[in-house]
C-alpha cells in the first residue's frame, strides 16, 4: 500500500537582502527519516507551491549533512535548529522555516554569520605557530584536561547560541557565547594561553563579556551540548582577574 502521509512545510523567502519577505508553502510526500534537510532537497528537485504555482528552489545553506559543519542552521517551529538534524516525525506541522534573524540575510534561508568569525579574531582564537615549527613536540596536555577540554572543541559555529540570546543584537555587539567558550578553550592550551592576557583584554572591550546577561539561551539550544555557561562564568572570572592586575599595573 503506498504511504498517503504527506508533510506540510511553510517557508519564509526573500529574493534579495532588500527585497520584502514572504512566505511560501509546500506539501511533500512522506518518507521515513525525512529530516528538514530532505525536506529542502525535495523541494529543488520539484520547485512546485502548494497550490501549484512553479517557483524557484529554496535557498540555504548546507554541507556535511551530519550535523558538524553547522551550516544548516535556521528557525525552525521559531527555534534555532539545525536542519540536517531536525527530523520531519519530531516535528510539530505545518513545519515553519525562517532564517536567523540577527543576521544579515542573503537569500531565503541563507544568512551572513561572518560576525561570528569577526569575534572570534578579535580572541585570537587560535593556537599560535607562527616560529615554532622547528622548536620540536609542543608541551603535553594529560588525559583530564583533553578531556575538560574537548567538550569546547566541538563548536561547530553554528551560531544557534547568538540566535538564542537576547543579549546578541545591534545594541550591545555582544561577542556572544561561541566565542567566549572558545577563548576559553584557547586560554586552556598549554601552547595557546600564550595569547591569554590579549584574549582577556579583547574581552574587556565593547561587546565584551560584560553584556552577558545570563539567560541560559544558549546552553538550551546548543546541538553539541556545549557547556557554555560554565564557559561564560570561568572567562568572566578570568577577565576580572586580568582587569585587577591591569589596573595595579598602570
Amino acid at each position: 500500500m503506498a504511504n498517503s502521509k504527506t508533510v506540510l512545510i511553510k517557508i519564509k523567502r526573500q529574493d534579495t537582502p532588500e527585497s520584502k519577505p514572504y512566505w511560501e508553502e509546500f506539501e511533500l510526500q512522506h518518507r521515513p527519516g525525512m529530516n528538514v534537510t530532505s525536506a529542502l532537497m525535495d523541494i529543488a528537485a520539484k520547485p512546485v507551491t502548494r497550490q501549484g504555482k512553479a517557483t524557484t528552489p529554496v535557498t540555504y545553506d548546507s554541507n556535511c549533512l551530519e550535523e558538524v559543519c553547522g551550516s544548516c542552521a535556521m528557525i525552525i517551529n521559531g527555534n534555532a535548529k539545525m536542519a540536517c538534524s531536525a527530523l520531519i516525525d519530531h516535528l510539530k506541522q505545518p513545519i515553519t522555516l525562517e532564517p536567523f534573524s540577527k543576521f544579515p540575510i542573503v537569500r531565503d534561508l541563507a544568512v551572513d554569520r561572518s560576525v561570528l568569525f569577526e569575534n572570534l579574531k578579535k580572541v585570537k582564537a587560535w593556537v599560535p605557530m607562527d616560529g615554532t615549527y622547528d622548536l620540536g613536540s609542543g608541551l603535553r596536555q594529560s588525559a583530564l584536561e583533553q578531556e575538560e577540554a574537548y567538550p569546547l572543541s566541538r563548536c561547530i559555529s553554528c551560531c544557534c547560541c547568538m540566535e538564542a540570546c537576547p543579549q546578541f543584537n545591534e545594541k550591545t555587539g555582544f561577542v556572544g557565547a561561541a566565542t567566549i567558550s572558545q577563548a576559553r578553550l584557547f586560554n586552556s592550551h598549554p601552547t595557546g594561553k600564550g595569547l591569554k592576557i590579549d584574549r582577556l583584554q579583547a574581552l574587556m572591550g565593547d561587546g565584551g563579556i560584560q553584556e552577558c546577561g545570563y539567560a541560559q539561551n544558549c546552553v538550551e539550544v546548543c546541538p553539541k551540548d556545549i557547556p557554555l555557561t560554565k564557559s561564560i562564568a570561568d572567562v568572566g572570572g578570568q577577565v576580572m582577574w586580568q582587569a585587577i592586575k591591569d589596573f595595579f599595573r598602570t
